[in-house]
């Protein structure tokens, strides 16, 4: 079983916080970048055994793509794809018309993830989102109306102005509009961005670590009332609705392609390799895109390691008695004192997280790490 990425680097404008790798929709020739990866794909696909379990194609903004180019790439995809794969495209809500809906579920999607980011309209332009609460949820309607049905909706907390009550209003609202899945951030600030000059500035102030898990216990608890299962740091999904394609990314014997400028592909196993950064690079030469500084294989440290850091950041959480007993005897010795505070629970050899201290989880994991 493996999985497909394809990044899409393109995006209408920039918005406040973000400091991925995208470029100005202006500068995109559509026909040619879907040749450009369709070319990447044919030169790749015999790596990958048997068909994909899931594609996720994501940016960037993929609706910014002209929709007869999106769909001609995304039933590409999907030729490439099991019969029952989760296929998976990133939307903006300003992005999505009727007849884009329609496009987007006779090439084969499935499911839509959609940036919402904030239900206030305040909140959204202070952050530099191009649409507005109602266009959001009308965009969810369109989407449901031509049959899509599995919709996930990302929210942000610790916005500029955003407040406790503003934060509650949000989440009601969506959970109005009954999203099948929903991810949701705390606000970084990202050096480059404008949301970081402005903090720099002290135009705008940061959430502090009070208020952001303030904001991370609200979400926590009316998700968990509304029926929604938290499996992973960031992630709530209604029973049978988790993410398929993400959940691949935390299971390291799962393989996935990657396909485009910035993109990453693992071989479920023990090497990874990334896309150079560059659209004009890519399109040059699209049949060998891998960047060589960007390529490697991983120690056994290394996979120590990643196996902590993937297994520790689901509800599932990581059977301990899996791991390499050179560096797991060590850990569980410095994991004893997180798990005398009940920051980690372990039951039955599984170490889990508990959800409460899954906001400082880096700190624990850096406790846990192979020498």
């Amino acid at each position: 079983m493996s999985g497909l990425y394809v990044h899409i680097p393109f995006c209408r404008s920039k918005c406040a916080y973000c400091d991925f790798y995208s470029l100005a929709a202006r500068s995109l020739d559509a026909t040619a970048y879907v040749d450009a990866v369709l070319t990447e794909l044919a030169a790749r696909r015999d790596a990958y055994s048997g068909r994909f379990a899931t594609v996720y194609v994501g940016g960037g903004t993929p609706s910014v793509l002209p929709p007869g180019e999106l769909g001609r790439l995304v039933s590409a995809l999907a030729s490439e794809a099991r019969s029952d794969a989760e296929i998976t495209v990133e939307v903006n809500p300003d992005d999505i018309t009727p007849g884009v809906a329609a496009t987007l579920r006779a090439s084969g999607v499935n499911r839509v993830s959609m940036g919402v980011q904030s239900l206030v309209d305040a909140e959204l332009t202070a952050i530099s989102r191009r649409h507005d609460a109602m266009g959001a949820i009308a965009a969810i309607a369109m989407l449901r109306e031509a049959g899509i049905n599995n919709i996930s909706c990302d929210l942000m907390y610790g916005l500029p102005g955003q407040s406790p009550e503003s934060f509650a209003l949000s989440i009601e609202r969506l959970l109005h509009e009954a999203p099948d899945h929903i991810s949701a951030y705390l606000l970084s600030y990202e050096p480059g961005t404008r949301l970081t000059r402005d903090l720099e500035a002290g135009r705008i102030s940061q959430a502090t670590d009070d208020e952001a898990e303030n904001y991370y216990d609200m979400l926590c608890g009316t998700l968990r009332e509304a029926g929604y299962e938290h499996y992973e740091i960031s992630n709530f999904a209604r029973p049978g609705r988790r993410s398929r394609h993400n959940s691949s990314y935390w299971n390291p014997a799962v393989a996935y392609l990657g396909l485009g400028p910035s993109a990453h592909s693992y071989d479920g196993r023990n090497r990874r390799r990334a896309n150079v950064a560059s659209v004009r690079r890519y399109l040059a030469a699209p049949a060998h895109a891998s960047d060589p500084e960007l390529c490697e294989t991983l120690s056994p440290e290394q996979l120590f390691d990643e196996r902590l850091m993937l297994g520790l950041r689901t509800a599932d959480g990581l059977d301990t008695s899996t791991l390499d007993p050179r560096f797991a005897e060590p850990m569980m010795r410095r994991a004893k004192p997180w798990i005398s505070s009940g920051a980690l629970v372990l039951d039955g050899g599984v170490m889990t997280v508990s959800e409460r201290s899954w906001l400082i989880a880096d700190a624990i994991l850096s406790d846990l790490f192979a020498d």
